[in-house]
C-alpha cells in the first residue's frame, strides 16, 4: 500500500529534535522557526514532557470516558487558572477542526439557528462544518457546501452588523490573528463591536485560538490583547506539544446535556498527562512572557532592517509575539525553499507571498538573531 498523495513534501525526513532545533536522518541540523505548524510549544523533546508521557503510558495510556479520569479534572483546573477562565467549562477532543465542529454544534443547540459568519481568508479546519467555515473553495467538497456560512471582510463592522441584525445568525467564528489568512489581526474596535452585537442578537461568539492561542501571541490567548471575552474558545496545536489533543472552553451560560457532545479518544490519560506537563513548563520557564519578549524583538528588528533596506523584497512585517508574518513583493516559494536547503531553517507560509514564523515558545534571542542572518542570506 502507498500513501494517499495529498502533500507536496520536501525531501527531508526529520529524525529528532531538541528545543528549537531538529536534525534529519543524515545528521543535518535545522533551526526550527515553524514548530511543526505552531504545534511545538515548549520545544522538541523537553525532558519534563518526555518523562510525563513515558511515565503515564507505562501506567495507563487510555481508557474510555465512561469512567472517572482525575487527570481531566486536574488539567481543567490548571488550564482555567493559567488562562484566566476559571469559571468556564472544558470539553476535550482531538484536533482543531473537531474543536470548531463541537463549538459550532453547541452554538446551534443553544439558539436553534444554522447560519454562521466567518472572516474572509478564514481557516477553521478540514471537516464538515469547520471546512464550510473556511474561506477556501478548493478544499470544500460539494457535500460540505451547504450554504450555512457568510464570509465577511476583516474589521468592517458595518458589514457584520448588517448580517447580525437579521437575527438569524447562530455563531460568529473568527481568529483574532489569522494564520492561513496571512497574519492579520482584528482591531479592538471591531471585535468589541462584534461582542456587543452578538449579545444584542443572541449570537454566539467563538474565538478560534487554535493557532494564535496557547501563549503564542505573547498573552495566553490572542483575544486578550483586545479586551474581549468570547462565549467559546477553541484550542489545539500547542496544547500538548505534538500529541493530538484539543479543547473547547465554554462559557457558564451553556448548560451541558448528556449525549449532546461526545468523543472516544478526547481527554485520554496520555494526552492529559502531556498537557499538564506543557502547562508545568510554560509556567516554570515563563514561556508566554518569552513569546512576547523575543517575538517583539524579532518583529522590531525585522521592521528596522526592512526600513533600512537590508531585507530586499520585504514590504511588511506584522504579528504579535511568536506569530509573525513577513510579506514579500515576490512569491514566498524561492526564499522559503532556499532557507530550508541552503540555510537549514524551517519557516511556514501563507497565501502566495507571506513567510510565516511560528517557532517554539522557548526560542531564545540568539536563535531569533540567527534566523535574521539566515533570512538576509537568501534575499
Amino acid at each position: 500500500m502507498e500513501l494517499f498523495d495529498v502533500y507536496p513534501l520536501f525531501d527531508i525526513a526529520i529524525d529528532h529534535g531538541k528545543g528549537c532545533h531538529v536534525w534529519d536522518e543524515e545528521g543535518q541540523e535545522y533551526l526550527d522557526l515553524y514548530g511543526g505548524h505552531a504545534v511545538i510549544s515548549v520545544g522538541h523533546a523537553h525532558p519534563h514532557y518526555v518523562e510525563a508521557i513515558a511515565n503515564q503510558v507505562a501506567k495507563l495510556g487510555f481508557y474510555s470516558n465512561s469512567v472517572q479520569n482525575p487527570l481531566q479534572k486536574e488539567f481543567a483546573k490548571r488550564l482555567g487558572k493559567a488562562c484566566g477562565y476559571e469559571d468556564y467549562q472544558l470539553f476535550l477532543i482531538n484536533s482543531g477542526a473537531e474543536a470548531n465542529e463541537n463549538a459550532l454544534k453547541l452554538s446551534s443547540f443553544y439558539n436553534g439557528r444554522t447560519r454562521i459568519l466567518s472572516l474572509e481568508k478564514a481557516f477553521h479546519g478540514r471537516t464538515s462544518l469547520a471546512v464550510e467555515a473556511t474561506n477556501n473553495p478548493k478544499i470544500i467538497a460539494p457535500i460540505n457546501a451547504n450554504g450555512h456560512v457568510t464570509y465577511l471582510p476583516i474589521n468592517d463592522l458595518p458589514a457584520w452588523e448588517a448580517e447580525l441584525s437579521k437575527g438569524d445568525v447562530c455563531a460568529v467564528i473568527l481568529e483574532c490573528i489569522q494564520g492561513v489568512g496571512g497574519i492579520r489581526m482584528v482591531s479592538k474596535e471591531f471585535i468589541q463591536g462584534i461582542r456587543a452585537l452578538c449579545d444584542k442578537y443572541n449570537t454566539v461568539l467563538i474565538c478560534d485560538e487554535i493557532q494564535c492561542g496557547y501563549g503564542r501571541s505573547g498573552k495566553f490567548f490572542a483575544h486578550q490583547w483586545l479586551d474581549v471575552k468570547p462565549d467559546m474558545i477553541t484550542v489545539a496545536k500547542g496544547i500538548c506539544n505534538g500529541f493530538p489533543m484539543a479543547g473547547v472552553l465554554i462559557s457558564p451560560k451553556f448548560k451541558p446535556v448528556y449525549g449532546q457532545l461526545g468523543t472516544t479518544f478526547g481527554g485520554n490519560h496520555l494526552g492529559c498527562a502531556g498537557a499538564i506537563a506543557v502547562l508545568d513548563i510554560m509556567e516554570k520557564e515563563n514561556l508566554v512572557e518569552n513569546a512576547n519578549k523575543v517575538g517583539s524583538c524579532l518583529i522590531e528588528t525585522l521592521t528596522a532592517e526592512m526600513k533600512a533596506g537590508n531585507l530586499p523584497h520585504v514590504i511588511d512585517v506584522r504579528g504579535e509575539g511568536l506569530m509573525i508574518g513577513i510579506e514579500l513583493d515576490i512569491p514566498y516559494k524561492e526564499p522559503r525553499t532556499r532557507l530550508i536547503k541552503e540555510q537549514h531553517c524551517f519557516t511556514g507560509c501563507a497565501g502566495t507571498n507571506v513567510i510565516r514564523l511560528l517557532p517554539p515558545l522557548c526560542i531564545s534571542k540568539a536563535d531569533a538573531d540567527d534566523f535574521i542572518a539566515r533570512f538576509k542570506a537568501v534575499l
